[in-house]
């Protein structure tokens, strides 16, 4: 019998913890990422011993976060990069310049040897861009202006990272300043750097997009997809031959096809991969950790660890207070740019290498960062629980609540997107209303365009009172949340009989939920605009339009017949799933015979 191959067993080991750990993290409510670190704990040399290659493993993985650049280079033209050089070179060397001097000098205050200092304070100052912009993207925060802020500063510590590997050599213990062969060697280094980038942008420039569509032209989408990773692979080697950052490397190759035609299908190509590897990526960095040195030291382990984060987040929320970013981002940000970053592990490494470090430091330090990383995600989820809440009202513009008795025979909760249309058409009519909203932000902007809108919670009964609902003929209950918007109408039913009440329901559910109420105005927010959409693509096939408009109004009615059906079900799943398989059936028959009706009258 054929022994299994190392490969085959580490990959379904790897699938396996993955698979395992990551919906139950998911499940628990920690999150994507702790699920992998997790993962690699346990299957880990510290662990359950399955994997002990660890190094070789994290070399490979880190492909992920090469995918990971390239794809966010996608996304960035090369005039929006363009733009964003101020905030990248002013931001990025604020941070970096900020925290290493900050940590350079809590290291000497605690006696350490000034070149071991710097060493440590450049290679903590660094961030984990894997981390980060994972944590960024999850929470939809790149396009704010702490994500900006965020990608921007990680995007110069891959820079950065250049020239801290050239100090190691300089501080090593056998360097001879004087030393010619040495400088000519530098010189050699850095006209070979300009080289291949000046190749990379140019050819990118003159040579992918024909190459590209050469090859789209084969018309094999295998084909496509490995010249999109070859392209990415190539590019990275070429960085890595030259000593510079891969992930660096890969963002520039998606900047330079950022306004390629191919982008999207680059996008779709690659994004499975990088998921997959950047999962690697965690599990490798759970696997790394050095629990052996922790064991051996740890209370310096855990003083590094709480003192460097603590400097690091102190100057990074001192930066983010002077850029005026919302109060909300702030704690988020300072996190994700306050712990270790994957290139520390290589800072640390060339620095033992360079005999600027001794070896067990290094060791100390790579463990440091590792747990940092281990840590960060935990730490998250206690600030959403704990600290992001009492930041909700932080920033929020102060406003007085309706306290003015109104009389309007109309009273509308909420001036979102459905709220404002149904006001501005009564408005326009000469009908007077009043609205409530409880956003301070919506109503402030509600009111630079004139509209007058009232500061309040409507599943609040005085304040029901004083917008007028005791004397009102009709309330319109136009909020986004659908608890708050059955306890509105509860509310109403309850202490206002009299009142007519129109409601807004996000979905099936929430209609059910009205209805049971005795609510019988209640419009699905999504319903007849999504008519009106495939009236607009039939015609577009070449129906007529009165045909289009014949056959959209008699799905219109059926639907509106089969949910009066549904309603006294809609709690039992399998009759439920059965009157809608017949409304179907009895649907597409009806049109079915309609069509062949008009074509024989044709």
């Amino acid at each position: 019998m054929e022994h299994t191959p190392t490969w085959l067993t580490n990959s379904f080991i790897y699938l396996s913890a993955a698979v395992i750990a990551v919906p139950l993290s998911r499940a628990l409510g920690l999150g994507s990422i702790i699920g992998y670190l997790a993962a690699g704990i346990a299957i880990g040399p510290w662990g359950l011993g399955f994997v002990t290659n660890v190094q070789d493993i994290l070399h490979f993985a880190e492909f992920g976060v090469v995918l990971m650049l390239f794809l966010v280079g996608l996304e960035l033209e090369p005039k929006r990069l363009w733009s964003l050089r101020r905030p990248i070179f002013g931001w990025g060397s604020t941070q970096m310049l900020g925290c290493t001097a900050a940590l350079f000098a809590v290291a000497l205050v605690a006696g350490v040897a000034w070149p071991i200092a710097l060493v440590g304070a450049l290679g903590l100052a660094l961030s984990s861009t894997a981390i980060a912009l994972q944590v960024l993207g999850e929470r939809n925060l790149l396009p704010t202006g702490s994500g900006q802020a965020g990608f921007s500063i990680l995007l110069f510590q891959d820079v950065a990272a250049i020239p801290i590997l050239a100090l190691l050599p300089l501080l090593g213990q056998h360097f001879e300043p004087n030393q010619a062969p040495a400088l000519v060697e530098r010189s050699q280094e850095a006209i070979k750097i300009i080289a291949v980038i000046g190749g990379i942008v140019l050819g990118g420039r003159l040579a992918l997009r024909p190459l590209f569509r050469w090859i789209a032209g084969s018309k094999t989408p295998e084909i496509f997809t490995a010249a999109s990773l070859l392209l990415v692979v190539g590019i990275a080697a070429l960085m890595q031959l030259v000593g510079l950052s891969m992930a660096l490397g890969a963002f520039l190759a998606g900047v330079l096809l950022a306004e390629s035609e191919y982008r999207r299908e680059l996008e779709t190509n690659i994004e499975p991969f990088k998921g997959l590897l950047l999962g690697l990526f965690f599990i490798a960095v759970g696997m790394g950790v050095d629990f052996g040195v922790l064991r051996q030291a740890p209370m310096q382990m855990a003083a590094i660890v709480v003192v460097f984060m603590a400097v690091k987040a102190a100057v990074i929320y001192t930066m983010a207070t002077r850029l005026e970013l919302p109060y909300q981002e702030r704690p988020v940000l300072t996190l994700l740019l306050a712990q270790g970053g994957e290139f520390a592990f290589v800072v640390f490494q060339a620095a033992a290498g360079a005999q600027v470090l001794p070896a067990q430091t290094a060791s100390l330090l790579i463990g440091t960062v590792a747990v940092s990383m281990l840590l960060s995600p935990l730490v998250l989820v206690a600030i959403d629980k704990l600290l992001l809440p009492r930041y909700a009202n932080c920033g929020v513009i102060p406003m007085e609540e309706i306290s003015e008795p109104q009389d309007a025979p109309v009273l509308i909760a909420g001036f979102g997107r459905y709220g404002q249309i149904v006001s501005r058409v009564l408005l326009a009519q000469g009908q007077p209303c009043t609205v409530l909203d409880h956003d301070a932000e919506m109503i402030e902007a509600a009111r630079r365009f004139g509209y007058r809108v009232f500061y309040g919670d409507a599943t609040r009964l005085d304040l029901l009172r004083t917008a007028g609902a005791e004397k009102a003929r009709v309330l319109v209950v136009a909020v986004d949340d659908v608890s708050q918007s059955l306890e509105i109408v509860d509310l109403a039913q309850a202490h206002f009989p009299a009142l007519q009440i129109v409601a807004r329901a996000r979905d099936v559910t929430h209609w059910n939920q009205l209805r049971d109420r005795g609510v019988m105005l209640v419009q699905r927010e999504l319903f007849e605009s999504s008519l009106l959409s495939a009236r607009s693509v039939l015609e577009l096939m070449g129906r007529p339009a009165q045909a289009a408009e014949h056959a959209v109004q008699t799905f219109r009615q059926h639907n509106l017949e089969l949910f009066e059906e549904l309603h006294p079900h809609y709690k039992d799943s399998a009759k439920l799933i059965s009157v809608i398989k017949q409304g179907r059936q009895q649907l597409e028959e009806q049109m079915a015979r309609e069509r062949e009706e008009q074509a024989q009258r044709a």
